[in-house]
């Protein structure tokens, strides 16, 4: 490889990690504040209100903002590591490669076989008139979706962490740390 061609491959990788770490980032946001606030803040609403809150946001979120974050992450990630990878930055694309893998495993797995189906479900229901009857759909279905949502949110910052693990590696092995090497041998 030229040094050119070297310093340009250089270049795309150092974006494709930024892209990546975005992308990860705002998914792990994303799964966090419902973990966090969302739905702490449905549990003590009037629950009939909290199961058509929930219904529209699940009709909603699928669309053109959320898409690139959910479902684009892990194949910024791939791209990523195979970018690395030809740049010889070894342990950084193993570091993206399991990152994506993590995500896949932990975030997008469970969303599919778990959350959309739960609320699939609740999207099918009539809001209940009667409090007690939507106290207690709500219950069984915030309990759940709640864990489930939490098991995305740890699967997704593990993930995140693996990319930042992967940034690290690249800058290490590349000399990005240069300066904190020289202040090293001047020590």
């Amino acid at each position: 490889m030229s040094r050119s061609s070297s310093i340009a491959m250089s270049q795309l990788a150092a974006l494709a990690m930024g892209v990546t770490i975005m992308l990860f980032g705002l998914i792990t946001g994303f799964f966090y504040a419902y973990s966090s606030s969302v739905m702490f803040g449905f549990d003590v609403i009037d629950p009939r209100h909290a199961i058509s809150a929930m219904q529209g946001i699940n009709r909603e979120v699928k669309n053109l903002v959320f898409a690139p974050a959910f479902f684009g992450t892990p194949v910024a990630a791939v791209i990523t590591a195979i970018i690395l990878f030809v740049c010889g930055k070894r342990k950084a694309s193993m570091a993206f490669v399991a990152a994506a893998a993590v995500y896949i495993l932990g975030a997008m797995v469970p969303t599919f076989t778990i959350n959309v189906p739960m609320n699939d479900a609740l999207g099918a229901l009539v809001v209940p008139t009667d409090i007690e009857a939507a106290r207690g759909i709500w219950q069984d279905y915030s309990v759940r979706w709640s864990f489930w949502n939490g098991f995305r949110t740890i699967g997704s910052g593990v993930a995140l962490l693996l990319a930042a693990g992967g940034i690290y590696f690249a800058g290490y092995a590349s000399g990005f740390n240069s300066a904190a090497q020289a202040g090293k041998a001047g020590a």
